[in-house]
């Protein structure tokens, strides 16, 4: 007989748990799924390369139906006790919405039930008595709030599959059930709040397949703002629907299909009695499901409530990344609380949207202020108003031209030193600003733009080439335009999968369009080289970050009753709060005053007129230099480091080593110095940031030493030196020796681990050695020549 004690953890999985399940009626093949990984694991960025951290994976989870999880089971070998599992399954079973966990070592199972089913929470179970399918279920519904039997008819419907293999990530699973149970409850309003990037759209036609599918939802409405959104849509996910399925456009109403794709504008013709939607009748709509919801439900006199309030008798569902919460704009007060949300932090740390760093660039007069002095003419030669003008002013009422050009310089020196050809998108503070962009930028790039003339192009709502060049600047086959100058129209329902530098040379403080902006960048395309983007501020937006509503849970702010006085916070919006005209993307300028939206002329001395208010004033010659350049990373939190990098980089060696000693012993017990690199990029200690802040060749030895312990630190070379002139080498072959030489050559300009691994055989000067495997076997074999690398790295740290 067996001894379970010499069990591995898969043996456990095999011989009882997998058994055990079966007899108690689960399907191994239709409802059991083993090594569920569920996320993609954190990107951590290491000077421009990236490297995934470990995956989130449950030993085995238990389906009703195909995406409806309903328990988690996890295994340890007969060393552990039974209940040694339960606190990662409980982990997971929260994370994945999962009402039951077990904990298994091969003495049976540890139940934890979540769903209040029963009294006793924890309970032992041997494997002849692991409950059955409709058991589980049976929690299931509990813990869900499901009473009735038609209730659960809605919450089984099937999911669609097109047979290549896609399913939903967990994260819209969750948003996918919930939403589905929530209507099969009669809830008549509902939000999901789900970070830019991360699959909405597919989101929204799981949801609105499954219910029309099952004939709960006949007619369906998809409500966007934006042609874009619509086109991806139709395009996209929604293409399933085929011949059932109409874009409404030019207000054409044809009501012979099921499912309909509209943009409010398409809708509306702004006067009551030509309306297009009242062509249908208010209960026409069983669903209506409006994406991007903050841009227009959300305000109580908008054009979409007054759609939405006309066919209020169906179901609507609110989709937005960012949802408004402001003294007048509210969407928790028509959509009630988010059923789900899921946030750009948990998008990062799971894996699935893109990191980023952040370059913050202070230019003198932005930080210092200007003031003009007694000389200085603007370019109609008339002087310019004295005073102190300061970010909020340039661009808008005061144009240096030098400041755009220092800004287009320092973009264009970027590129350079990254890749020429990284989509970029350039973010202004109007239309004029945008234009004035795109001209410093191609005059900074002459080389490329002589290429092609759209290296740069300006794409904004009232330029026609410039909005037609849109869908080639989000199609990663397409390498034109490559940076893209803009002001309102890229900041939402643009799918800019390659995206990897966003500017910020605009003035934004409404935290909904930051979060929009910051959207454009956190979509990962890793068949493209698109693994993390770059924020390069000019104008202090990044200081959002540190808004504790960055990234947290929407927050209710509008509260007013009905005795209550109104005061002018309660009329008005904030002054920050920008408005989008939808047509065009553009912000809607309101003008100085009313007087000034007239343009009455002027009677100036002597009888001259000038027509209406000065528009921008434009200035040259104005010494512009940049002061300071920081960047600024994020740690494994997904939050922005604002002390020293190599303060929080000490704090992350010693959070993983407790003394010197305790290193030096990891180090040298470690087969492979790049495993405990590893181990802390795990743990987001990027040593390869570290190593332009401390301006030397240093080994990652030295480095981890000298930053942690304060001890004395040799560069590559140093210690390459040191080894040649021990002459250890001499107990090699001739051919041999070469080898080590090369080997120790290449460490001393890349490092460590770019020796530990056979693939460096396979480049230069090795490739002029003869082949791998002729290699290795002038040591004697595979083994022998890893004895010898090994010996290698004992002589390079031989002082240590």
């Amino acid at each position: 007989m067996t001894n379970k004690k010499e069990l591995s953890e898969r043996d456990i999985i095999t011989q009882f748990i997998l058994p055990a399940i079966e007899k108690a009626g689960w399907s191994i093949e239709k409802q059991v799924r083993e090594e569920v990984f569920f996320t993609d694991g954190r990107i951590f960025v290491k000077g421009n390369k990236t490297a995934r951290g470990e995956r989130k994976r449950a030993d085995i989870v238990l389906y009703y139906k195909p995406n409806i999880p309903i328990a988690i089971i996890e295994a340890k070998d007969n060393h552990h006790s039974i209940g040694s599992g339960m606190q990662q399954a409980l982990n997971y079973s929260e994370i994945l919405d999962i009402p039951v966990a077990y904990s298994c070592n091969g003495d049976g199972f540890l139940e934890h039930d979540r769903s209040g089913a029963s009294a006793q929470i924890e309970r032992n179970l041997t494997f002849d008595n692991f409950p059955s399918p409709d058991e589980l279920w049976a929690k299931y519904k509990i813990f869900k709030g499901i009473a009735s039997k038609d209730q659960e008819e809605i919450i089984s419907l099937d999911y669609y599959f097109d047979g290549s293999g896609r399913a939903p990530r967990y994260y819209q699973e969750i948003a996918i059930n919930r939403t589905v149970e929530a209507i099969a409850k009669d809830q008549k309003r509902i939000l999901l709040v789900m970070a830019t990037g991360t699959g909405k759209t597919y989101t929204a036609f799981q949801i609105i397949y499954r219910l029309w599918k099952g004939g709960i939802k006949k007619r369906i409405l998809f409500l966007a703002d934006r042609n874009a959104l619509i086109d991806q849509a139709k395009r996209g996910d929604f293409k399933h629907f085929k011949d059932r399925m109409t874009v409404i456009r030019k207000k054409i109403i044809d009501k012979a299909f099921e499912i309909y794709l509209a943009l409010y504008q398409g809708l509306t013709n702004y006067d009551e009695d030509k309306d297009a939607y009242k062509q249908f009748s208010p209960d026409f709509f069983d669903l209506i499901v409006i994406d991007e919801c903050h841009r227009g439900s959300a305000a109580a006199d908008s054009a979409w409530r007054t759609i939405l309030e006309y066919f209020s008798s169906a179901t609507h569902i609110g989709l937005t990344a960012t949802p408004k919460e402001t003294n007048v704009v509210s969407n928790t007060e028509y959509f009630g609380n988010p059923i789900y949300s899921y946030s750009l932090k948990q998008g990062i740390e799971d894996g699935f949207l893109a990191p980023y760093k952040v370059i913050r660039v202070g230019l003198n007069i932005d930080l210092e202020g200007w003031r003009p002095d007694s000389v200085i003419r603007d370019r109609n030669g008339d002087p310019v108003e004295d005073r102190i003008y300061n970010l909020k002013d340039y661009d808008r009422n005061l144009v240096i031209d030098e400041r755009t050009k220092a800004i287009a310089r320092k973009i264009s020196e970027f590129l350079k030193k990254t890749n020429a050809y990284d989509k970029t998108i350039v973010f202004c503070v109007d239309i004029e600003h945008a234009d004035r962009m795109r001209q410093a930028l191609a005059n900074a790039n002459p080389a490329e733009v002589k290429k092609s003339h759209k290296y740069v192009m300006r794409i904004t709502g009232d330029d026609e080439i410039g909005k037609r060049e849109l869908d080639n600047f989000t199609n990663p086959e397409e390498t034109y335009p490559v940076i893209a100058t803009t002001s309102k129209l890229m900041t939402t329902g643009v799918d800019a999968q390659t995206c990897k530098l966003i500017v910020l040379d605009s003035n934004i403080a409404s935290m909904t369009e930051f979060k929009q902006i910051i959207g454009r960048g956190t979509r990962i395309n890793e068949e493209f080289g698109k693994q993390f983007f770059t924020i390069m501020d000019f104008r202090n937006v990044t200081d959002l970050f540190a808004d504790p509503d960055f990234d947290g849970d929407p927050v209710m702010i509008k509260e007013i009753s009905i005795e209550d006085d109104l005061t002018d916070e309660h009329i008005h919006p904030e002054e920050d709060e920008i408005i989008i005209d939808p047509e065009t993307g553009e912000e809607v300028n309101f003008g100085e005053s009313e007087k000034a939206d007239l343009g009455i002329p002027t009677i100036i001395g002597g009888g001259e007129i000038e027509s209406g208010p000065k528009g921008k004033v434009y200035v040259a010659g104005i010494d512009v230099s940049i002061l300071n350049e920081r960047v600024q990373h994020l740690d494994e939190n997904g939050k922005l480091i604002t002390e020293s990098l190599r303060e929080y980089t000490k704090k992350g060696i010693l959070r993983e080593y407790r003394s010197l000693e305790d290193f030096l012993s990891k180090w040298n017990q470690a087969e492979k110095k790049q495993s405990v690199i590893h181990e802390l990029e795990a743990h987001g200690v990027i040593l390869e940031n570290l190593k332009d802040e401390v301006k030397k060749d240093l080994d990652i030895f030295d480095l981890i030493c000298h930053v942690a312990w304060d001890m004395p630190a040799l560069t590559r070379r140093e210690r390459a030196d040191q080894v040649m002139k021990r002459n250890y080498f001499t107990k090699y072959g001739e051919q041999a020796k070469r080898i080590l030489n090369a080997l120790l050559d290449k460490y001393a300009s890349e490092g460590i681990e770019n020796i530990e691994e056979l693939s460096v055989l396979k480049v230069d000067p090795f490739t002029g050695m003869g082949t791998p495997s002729e290699i290795v076997d002038v040591f004697g074999g595979k083994e022998n020549y890893l004895k010898a690398i090994k010996e290698l790295e004992n002589e390079i740290y031989k002082a240590a």
